[in-house]
């Protein structure tokens, strides 16, 4: 048996000291390739890692090694030598790869961007695909009304749910669950479509089953793994990832139905949930408690600036829906995903049937508005910062924030009346969805600011989790509503008459907002 030794010293004050008794490192015989290690010496002022490369020599039984390692800091030169069988020489190398410093919340934040990416791909793709399936199986509007809003259906079922499992077995599981659940009614949804109408309201519940659980599930993820002084840029940048994948889908939608047909829309874009998976399975924890490798500096970073609360054995209800605040919220998100939804699911069909735009150029005209989302969003989240960083109140900032995020867009829809240019009314609802992405500086990060997280023992449960839960079931509401109650508008009325109450619900979003909601904490 072939064993190496290695000799270990401490930094001090004072020049290195050999440590007593060395470790020793064994094999059962000798290596033909190359031994590869790591040794890291660390002090209160500097960490330095050296990568250690041992190669046996092939002329003997006998091999050294010779290692010089020098503090500038302590001005000190010790050689460590090292006699053992099969070595020959080893280099040492002090730099680590960029990528192993990278931080590892940050690798968390940008999966849940992925994710959120591939969540909206798979989403506006029937906004595309259902022009050429309602001339293929002669829906009217109310009928196309009826196939959006059923993926709200199953969306609305698991959005308290959502934060509470995430709580219970880890946002790590329901999360992937999450993706791999709603990739597959995806790629479902060409065969349901072929089986009948019910089959297909069917699957796209299905689908929003699925995505119904992202939103609770990241958010609790992240209540647990980023600074409060990092929240809205890493929310901002998550949500950011939906506006992409809005971009994504419609940009690929219309070349997708052209070349192939539409059903390979659905499943070009279902099959892609297996390769995020597959990275979220290797580089996913639920909590850095669970990441064994998370480096101990920024673990460190992390629960300083967390907050830590006592364990409680049950959700506190009464509690919740007795503050004003939470009733802020939830009444605002109601409001603005009243709008929000609209657009996402008819704007395709808006450029069609008012601009006359035909399929690829509605498909191409719609990523305006979700790039300049994109872009404002993380804008926001940028100013949000820097605002808290200068001393101004969370509270003030929410509701700046906010209050840009419903007037805009409420400014811009009225606007589109009195436009005949199709240029123009491109480039009102992109600044309608500009100005609307301030919203995830707004009441989007209000979530955490009011609830403190809860940790249970027996039951966990999540005041993020379920207060996120809870209004995003109310903004669920407004897209099972919203979207449907557009195709019985258009089917009676006008687009005017649409625009309308997407403008009154942004008002009343408004009022509400500032007049009842905080960025304290109101829940410990």
């Amino acid at each position: 048996m072939n064993t190496t030794r290695a000799l270990l010293y401490s930094f001090t004050d004072r020049p290195f000291r050999p440590l007593k008794s060395l470790p020793d490192i064994s094999c059962p015989k000798r290596p033909r390739e190359a031994l590869n290690f790591r040794v890291r010496l660390r002090t209160d002022q500097r960490c330095c890692v050296f990568r250690v490369s041992v190669r046996n020599s092939g002329r003997g039984e006998t091999g050294k090694v010779y290692a010089d390692v020098k503090s500038d800091r302590y001005g000190i030169l010790e050689s460590a030598k090292l006699e053992e069988d099969a070595l020959d020489d080893a280099v040492l190398d002090s730099t680590v790869p960029w990528w192993e410093e990278f931080p590892k919340r940050w690798v968390i934040v940008i999966l849940c961007f992925s994710a959120f990416l591939l969540c909206n791909m798979d989403r506006v793709n029937m906004s595309i695909a259902i022009l050429p399936m309602s001339a293929e199986y002669n829906w009217n509007p109310a009928t196309v009304g009826l196939i959006q809003s059923s993926f709200f259906w199953g969306y609305l079922l698991t959005q308290i749910a959502g934060g509470i499992w995430a709580d219970t077995v880890g946002g790590k599981r329901v999360l992937g669950f999450g993706v791999i659940w709603w990739s597959i009614a995806t790629a479902l949804t060409p065969v349901a479509a072929k089986a009948g109408l019910p089959f297909l309201l069917v699957v796209r519940a299905f689908m929003g089953i699925g995505e119904g659980v992202a939103m609770p599930a990241m958010n609790t993820i992240l209540s647990k793994w980023v600074p409060v002084s990092e929240r809205s840029r890493s929310l901002a940048l998550v949500y950011s990832g939906m506006y992409l994948g809005s971009v994504t889908g419609l940009a690929f939608s219309p070349f997708l139905i052209h070349q192939f047909g539409w059903p390979s829309v659905f499943y070009s874009f279902g099959s892609l949930g297996t390769v995020w998976f597959a990275a979220w399975l290797s580089k996913a924890h639920s909590s850095p408690l669970d990441d064994p490798q998370l480096r101990p500096e920024e673990k460190k970073l992390i629960f300083a600036n967390s907050s830590s609360k006592e364990p409680v054995k049950s959700i506190p209800w009464g509690l919740i829906l007795s503050k004003a605040p939470v009733w802020a919220l939830i009444v605002s998100h109601f409001c603005h995903n009243w709008g929000t939804f609209i657009l996402l699911t008819w704007m395709p069909t808006y450029y069609n049937q008012v601009l006359k735009f035909n399929l690829t150029e509605s498909g191409l005209f719609c990523v305006l508005p979700w790039l300049t989302m994109a872009f404002s969003a993380n804008l926001g989240g940028w100013i949000a910062d820097t605002l808290v960083s200068k001393g101004l109140s969370v509270t003030t900032v929410r509701k700046i924030m906010q209050s840009i995020g419903f007037l805009g867009p409420a400014f811009f829809l009225t606007q589109l009346s009195h436009i005949d240019s199709p240029a123009m009314a491109v480039l009102c609802m992109a600044c309608s969805q500009g100005t609307d992405a301030f919203s995830q500086s707004g009441l989007y990060s209000n979530h955490q600011d009011i609830a403190p997280r809860y940790s249970v023992s027996i039951n966990p449960c999540n005041a993020v989790g379920v207060l996120l839960g809870l209004s995003n079931t109310a903004g669920v509401l407004a897209g099972v509503f919203g979207t449907a109650s557009t195709g019985y508008i258009l089917q009676h009325g006008s687009w005017d008459d649409v625009f309308k109450v997407s403008v009154g619900l942004y008002l009343v979003g408004t009022v509400v907002w500032n007049l009842f909601s905080t960025g304290e904490k109101i829940l410990d």
